[in-house]
């Protein structure tokens, strides 16, 4: 199988694929594959907080045009999957020189498969843009092509619980891979100082409470599959539920918002967890932490609309407030502004590069000591 991610959570998703038992894992970029059973796709599907899907190869070959790509879709039974009486669709990614639009690669796929079903059963299967039966995934790299079926359906970001945002929010797997990479394991307090529509601190909650990601998803691509096992399903959710643990120290959001302290709050109660996350209505400069150790995991405005002088000056107070209120915090900030990161004044220990949709980010460490440096 192969599971999709972001680029720079690569290794952090082959973590958690051997934390859930899967066996042979190669992180390749964006992607890292593994083998398991049924079972274990299931768990991929609802445990794996940094996978955007999991895919099922079930084909592989050579094509060097267009036609030998149709011949060779076309060999594949079809019926063994679906029924021509439900709906497909096919997502396709191409690395290639003889294949350079997606699109039409995923056209030719399309037809190949329609005209099977035709040839054998003088019918053909409809395409269903948004809720499809059976989602197929081709990936193209120079003469290679995979094909797969898609067990997530949707992408596993859509966690369930956001239907309000403020905008441009932060994506619920970078999230969560986010607080993974911070090191926050809910050993102590957690703060997102500039929360918004509150994604940060519903993941780290999660993670605080060992709450499987995708618990409040309804549906899932393997679901629709012919293969579908409602009792093991039914198992490994059980066994989910099971591991919940309890959490002793605090999550907190703040923002200077108020609209987005109300999204915030509606996404958290649709996460269930409103009992479980604190949220205050503040200033980063007049909001006054729990004694550390803690983690602070925070995503700042990057400055697109402000001006110059004014987003430095900004990132020079977040570096201010750092040192006089969270001694014993390991704080990190994501930004795509590396200029603005400078002036937060402190030195990073820790440096990694994400990407915020089509934004290249920074993703640094400050560890604020008790006391001075030296005598830690």
């Amino acid at each position: 199988m192969l599971a999709k991610t972001f680029y720079g959570l690569e290794d952090v998703l082959a973590e958690e694929l051997r934390s859930i038992g899967a066996q042979n894992i190669k992180v390749l970029n964006r992607a890292v594959t593994f083998t398991g059973n049924q079972r274990l796709l299931y768990d991929a599907n609802l445990s794996l907080r940094t996978a955007l899907s999991i895919l099922k190869p079930i084909a592989e070959f050579d094509a060097r045009n267009e036609d030998q790509l149709y011949r060779e879709i076309k060999k594949i039974d079809w019926a063994n999957y679906f029924t021509v009486d439900e709906t497909f669709i096919v997502d396709s990614t191409v690395n290639s020189t003889q294949f350079t639009h997606s699109h039409y690669v995923a056209l030719k796929v399309k037809d190949a498969i329609v005209d099977q079903f035709r040839d054998r059963f003088n019918k053909r299967p409809s395409i269903d843009l948004d809720h499809p039966d059976l989602r197929i995934n081709i990936h193209i790299s120079e003469n290679h092509c995979t094909v797969s079926l898609d067990s997530s359906g949707e992408s596993l970001h859509r966690r369930g619980y956001r239907k309000a945002a403020i905008k441009a929010p932060l994506n619920e797997v970078l999230a969560a891979g986010m607080v993974i990479l911070s090191g926050f394991k809910g050993q102590k307090n957690f703060i997102d100082p500039m929360c918004g529509s509150g994604t940060i601190v519903i993941e780290a909650a999660m993670i605080a409470y060992n709450i499987a990601p995708n618990m409040l998803r309804k549906d899932f691509g393997f679901m629709h599959w012919h293969d579908y096992d409602r009792k093991l399903w039914k198992e490994v959710k059980g066994d989910a539920i099971a591991k919940i643990s309890t959490f002793d120290h605090k999550i907190i959001g703040s923002d200077m918002s108020a609209s987005a302290i109300r999204i915030a709050q509606k996404n958290i109660q649709r996460a269930k967890l409103e009992d479980k996350i604190e949220l205050i209505k503040s200033t980063f400069d007049n909001l006054n932490p729990p004694d550390g150790p803690g983690t602070i995991v925070m995503n700042p405005p990057y400055g697109e609309r402000m001006q110059k002088e004014d987003i430095i000056a900004f990132y020079h107070g977040i570096g201010d407030q750092l040192k006089q209120k969270y001694p014993g915090y390991n704080a990190w900030i994501l930004s795509s502004n590396i200029a603005a990161l400078k002036r937060v004044g402190l030195k990073a220990s820790n440096k990694k590069t994400l990407f915020n949709g089509p934004l290249e980010c920074r993703y640094h460490e400050f560890v604020m000591y008790e006391g001075s440096k030296k005598s830690k």
